[in-house]
């Protein structure tokens, strides 16, 4: 028989777990800020009291919501798991306006869900000539809300939960700040994955900025770098490419119900799962 219920943080381990071995490539302190983001809007469909299908579906306000992490282990699809799964973790967001980056064959299904398609998103990768600079520091706790407030602005969306674990420093994930006369001018966090470093998000107002933060960032973790940009977001994709950056991987982000746009100069998102 199969039941539907939340995900404990232990489970979440093991879907990021499943996650890797479908390629997402997730990062290794991952499961503390995704747990974090809304312990309740994270789900697993199980059987004989073992998770076979996952998926989340995060309250980052009142308004907005972001779906992931859905995956149904290979045996046990096209059984109609993963349709009862997710149609039990939208009601999760109730009337909120829910977002998700899919793959690209997904999009039709996910039309007949309700979602719109709202532009794309490019993963770029490959090594960054490394550079440490001065006037980068790593985030303090103190820092936190202005980094939220900076990467609503870029977003259009608040997410206080899940950014106020995600700018915590870990042995895996750092916040880098770029100071000018003592106050910040652009940022970015860096996390080290099963293979390389993904840099999200990243928020400065000019190329340089973002320039000199990708560089000093590949010098934290010593691997290469990998960055998932918007479209919104050209003036990164064209900085990406002036670095060698290899374009790849590409997802659509879809909305259900009506959503804010922000004003991204140079943004790469947080991660993909969550937004």
């Amino acid at each position: 028989m199969i039941s539907l219920r939340n995900a404990t943080e232990v489970e979440v381990a093991r879907v990021l777990e499943w996650a890797a071995a479908e390629g997402w490539n997730p990062g290794l302190d991952d499961t503390a800020a995704f747990f974090a983001a809304d312990p309740q809007g994270l789900f697993v469909a199980v059987e004989d009291g073992v998770p076979i299908a996952s998926i989340s579906v995060v309250n980052h306000d009142e308004r907005f919501a972001f779906l992931g992490l859905y995956i149904v282990q290979p045996e046990h699809r096209g059984k109609g798991i993963g349709l009862r799964l997710w149609q039990h973790a939208l009601d999760h967001a109730g009337t909120r306006t829910v977002g998700l980056d899919g793959v690209a064959e997904q999009q039709e299904n996910y039309e007949a869900s309700g979602f719109e398609y709202a532009g794309g998103t490019t993963r770029y990768s490959g090594d960054v000539q490394s550079e440490a600079y001065d006037g980068i520091r790593l985030a303090r706790p103190e820092d936190i809300p202005r980094l939220t407030d900076a990467e609503q602005s870029a977003s259009g969306c608040r997410k206080n939960a899940y950014l106020s674990a995600w700018f915590q420093n870990t042995a895996h994930r750092k916040t880098l700040l770029m100071q000018n006369n003592g106050s910040a001018t652009a940022f970015c966090t860096v996390r080290k994955c099963r293979e390389g470093a993904k840099i999200g998000p990243l928020v400065a107002a000019t190329a340089t900025e973002a320039k000199i933060l990708i560089r000093h960032a590949a010098t934290v973790f010593g691997e290469d770098i990998v960055i998932d940009v918007p479209d919104a977001s050209s003036d990164l994709a064209e900085l990406c490419d002036g670095m060698s950056l290899t374009p790849g991987f590409r997802t659509a982000r879809m909305y259900r119900g009506s959503y804010e746009r922000g004003t991204p100069s140079l943004y790469a998102v947080a991660s993909l799962e969550l937004g």
